[in-house]
């Protein structure tokens, strides 16, 4: 008899494995679920070398989600992997109608279990097999390859789709790619960053790349002292003029994702390809919204002789855009209804903003320190997170559109890795930077913390303390062997997919 398991809080997990924090475990149930727990969401016009030197006509855009959170790299044997039951899409507006129905593209992954030596072979209990000590007449001296020789002991391996929708136009781009497994360490992956590179495809003929595969955590931000209700580690939260334009200095801080990895899957397209218009960039047609989503079907079948199907259309478990804004902005009770909601119903949210516990946080913690947070309404917080540039709030109400999106302007051109200033646009004078869309590196915890904050906390520096990812794999090497991914001393990796190299497992 076929035992059915309704999920519940609007299509949440009544049971997932467990995880550890932009938005990691930002909502309780979520944090159940990591597989479906999106971490961070990316948008930025390409900065690359091919891309930097294209005419702005010509220049690509890319859009990466992160899910997975906190991975320990040592965490074998079954590691960090995608979900078969998850459907995983970046939604775009196109037209700041509020609403990112306009265009999809979805991934959806399948996982294999590949006996050794091909069909007929044993099964092993670990996924990964390989090391160079195994004599020469067992294929197992290495994952050197996804596919074909060397993928021998690639025994549990994961392959996607990658479907785009135009309203009721579908258009399958990519079928049967390989997820990149995740780095378990030098003997069973020699040559991991060439195996990597594999896992990268692309199609000239409509100028799109793809990945999906592990990388190295971007995010940074002491969350011990921010969650220990802002014990940051200096009082009131300063940041000398040095150090806080220093992008390559960590002045306090405690990066809790130092040496952590993240999944991801990130897709480069034309930025022609996702116009109104389908023309490049400009007045009219230059700004796009986009949120990224996580769906699960509402019912799970359990079978009698084992495993499972899903039924039922996929329900959002997850949203994401702008980064922190569940953790800092939506309260407790709220957040996994938050994440269930479509954007363009950010209204039924707009007291939050409105009057945000992080300000009276602020103002209660670093007050007496004559540090002050702005008079409430904040309207000023539904505009930058809310509303198109152009666009303006309806008095003390958000008015029509309403919707919580990451906006990007395409026509900006991109910085290169060395020119990019951590604080983005709205404080570091880097236009290409948060929150005009975002990269991986820019650091939107100090933004946040000054934008909630109001002038005086953009006065007196306030920050986390941690300025940059450092550590990564290959950082700072000239580009090439050992450092593929290009990545600067600052952990920004200057090559699709704009993530560095993840940290082995066996470091």
């Amino acid at each position: 008899m076929k035992i059915q398991m309704h999920l519940i809080a609007a299509g949440c997990l009544l049971a997932a494995p467990l995880t550890h924090a932009a938005s990691h475990r930002e909502a309780p149930l979520i944090a159940l679920d990591p597989a479906a727990d999106l971490t961070d969401v990316y948008a930025f016009v390409s900065y690359d070398k091919a891309n930097l030197e294209r005419a702005p006509e010509d220049r690509r855009v890319t859009f990466v989600m992160n899910v997975n959170p906190g991975q320990n790299p040592a965490d074998g044997p079954n590691y960090f992997n995608f979900a078969d039951d998850v459907v995983y899409r970046f939604n775009l507006d196109n037209d700041r109608d509020g609403k990112a129905d306009d265009i999809r593209y979805e991934f959806r992954f399948k996982t294999e279990d590949r006996p050794v030596g091909g069909p007929g072979g044993l099964t092993s209990p670990v996924p990964y097999l390989g090391n160079p000590a195994i004599p020469a007449t067992v294929p197992l001296q290495g994952i050197t390859a996804l596919d074909g020789p060397g993928s021998e002991g690639l025994t549990r391996r994961q392959t996607y789709t990658v479907t785009e929708f135009r309203g009721h136009r579908k258009t399958v781009l990519l079928r049967g790619a390989i997820a990149v497994p995740s780095n378990a360490g030098p003997a069973t992956m020699p040559q991991y960053e060439s195996l990597a590179q594999q896992g990268i495809y692309s199609d000239e003929a409509n100028g799109i790349r793809v990945f999906a595969g592990q990388r190295a955590e971007t995010f940074y931000i002491d969350l011990g002292a921010t969650f220990d209700t802002l014990n940051l580690r200096r009082s009131p939260p300063l940041l000398s003029s040095g150090a806080d334009d220093g992008d390559g200095i960590n002045p306090f801080g405690i990066n809790r994702f130092a040496g952590t990895n993240i999944s991801t899957i990130a897709l480069e397209v034309p930025i022609r390809r996702i116009t109104a218009n389908g023309h490049a960039a400009s007045d009219d047609n230059k700004l796009i919204g986009l949120y990224a989503s996580t769906s699960r079907s509402k019912v799970k079948v359990l079978r009698r002789n084992g495993g499972s199907r899903n039924a039922g259309d996929p329900v959002q478990v997850a949203r994401l855009a702008n980064p922190l804004v569940n953790e800092l902005i939506i309260n407790t009770p709220f957040k996994d209804g938050w994440n269930a909601q479509e954007p363009e119903k950010e209204a039924k949210f707009q007291e939050f903003y409105k009057t945000p516990v992080i300000a009276t946080a602020l103002d209660l913690v670093f007050g007496g320190f004559g540090v002050k947070v702005p008079a409430t309404p904040r309207t000023d917080l539904m505009q930058v997170f809310l509303k198109y540039p152009g666009q303006s709030v309806a008095g003390n109400d958000c008015g029509k559109p309403c919707s919580e999106l990451l906006r990007l302007d395409l026509s900006v051109p991109p910085r290169a890795p060395a020119a990019q200033s951590r604080l983005g646009a709205a404080l570091g004078g880097d236009p290409a930077g948060f929150p005009n869309g975002r990269r991986p590196n820019d650091d939107v915890t100090d933004i946040a913390i000054r934008v909630v904050g109001g002038t005086d906390y953009i006065n007196v520096k306030a920050g986390a303390g941690v300025n940059f990812l450092d550590g990564a794999p290959g950082a700072g090497l000239p580009q090439g062997t050992g450092n593929l991914m290009g990545t600067t001393a600052t952990g920004i990796a200057s090559e699709f997919p704009f993530l560095p190299t993840p940290y082995p497992g066996r470091g």
